[in-house]
């Protein structure tokens, strides 16, 4: 077996773990301490391991560190490697997603920000600009907030494509450019708003994240705010797919690695709640691109639980066969090797999770 990294980012720094059987981890942290880790971006294109850390210090301010040797030493860019430009006035709050790009653009690194922007790096996750054209898209300003802030969570691009470009926002919707982010076209068509009163609006969805299906690049999984669904075309029009599962309402979407129409999910009782349905520890997994869902527990508590994963607290590796990988704000982080038919707990008494990612490490 090949040595697999688990990035772990909690509200009082980063830990990291090494397994090359996914059974046994060898953890070292918390790195940045007493700063809350909502991004990580594991980089292996080129043959190389790069780690991209958004670290958020209470005195200092939100930063991007990178590190080359898996977290032994760890670089600050002298200049903050996102900030928004001086004629924005407004600025960043929070780095909410790290996003390296494709093969075909080895040096892009893509950054979702509260307030929601994109950012593009160059070189690597070094420096980023800000993509202008979304933050001057003329239904921006109307954008609300989610409880947790207005955040730009998710950004895929497309294998099949190197100009297209999907985002997500919470609370403004999904977005699309379909050449390589001089335009931008809300994408939400189908998406159900239980919140707002009337037809579903154009933009303004309150989307929690938004997965890709590895063989199919045009199928989208999507979680939100009471709902899940799936596009087919790329996120030109969504459909539920909720058949089997015990509630709507969530976070997180997972998509396997190689597999057609395997995702994850782990569904939240709403609005009142927020908690696990019947206070139960339990992924729910599709086999048939969301047609039906079933849950997972072997090697999971069986009594009373509480913990609630969040948007990017669910996540897979690429191996095979996949590993899956989840963190909850109870502090627990749990693995499975075997593609979530079986499950351990990997890791307990973390501050809150608040992100999870797991890459085999080139090489070795």
């Amino acid at each position: 077996m090949t040595e697999v990294l688990l990035a772990v980012g909690t509200a009082k720094g980063l830990f990291l773990g090494r397994s090359r059987d996914r059974v046994g981890w060898d953890f070292t942290g918390p790195h940045f301490p007493m700063n809350g880790v909502y991004a990580i971006g594991i980089d292996t294109r080129e043959g190389r391991t790069r780690l991209l850390v958004g670290a958020d210090s209470s005195h200092w301010g939100p930063s991007v560190w990178h590190s080359d040797d898996l977290g032994e030493s760890w670089f600050e860019p002298t200049r903050p490697a996102v900030a928004f430009p001086e004629h924005t006035k407004v600025a960043l709050t929070r780095l909410w997603q790290l996003q390296p790009a494709g093969p075909e653009a080895p040096e892009v690194v893509y950054a979702g920000t509260e307030p929601a922007a994109l950012f593009r790096s160059a070189d690597g996750g070094e420096s980023f600009a800000l993509v202008e054209t979304l933050w001057e898209h003329p239904q921006r300003p109307e954008w609300g907030e989610g409880f947790g802030g207005q955040g730009l969570h998710t950004v895929l691009t497309d294998p099949q494509d190197p100009k297209a470009l999907t985002v997500a926002v919470s609370t403004g919707g999904v977005y699309r450019s379909a050449d390589g982010g001089a335009t931008w076209a809300p994408s939400n068509h189908g998406i159900t708003t239980g919140f707002l009163p009337g037809e579903p609006p154009e933009f303004g969805q309150c989307v929690h994240k938004v997965a890709r299906d590895p063989v199919r690049p045009g199928r989208r999984y999507l979680q939100n705010h009471g709902g899940v669904f799936r596009s087919d075309d790329a996120g030109a029009s969504w459909h539920p797919i909720e058949t089997g599962l015990p509630a709507t309402f969530g976070f997180a979407v997972a998509a396997h690695p190689h597999r057609e129409g395997v995702a994850y999910l782990a569904p939240l009782t709403a609005d009142h709640r927020r908690l696990p349905p019947e206070h139960r520890c339990r992924i729910y997994r599709t086999v048939d691109g969301g047609e039906s869902w079933h849950p997972l527990s072997a090697g999971l508590p069986q009594e009373d639980h509480y913990g609630v994963v969040l948007r990017d607290a669910l996540r897979c590796d690429d191996a095979d066969p996949a590993g899956v990988y989840f963190g909850n704000r109870n502090g627990e982080v749990y693995a499975s090797a075997d593609e979530g038919d079986s499950w351990r707990l990997v890791k307990s008494h973390l501050p809150d999770v608040l992100c999870v990612r797991a890459a085999v490490l080139p090489g070795r």
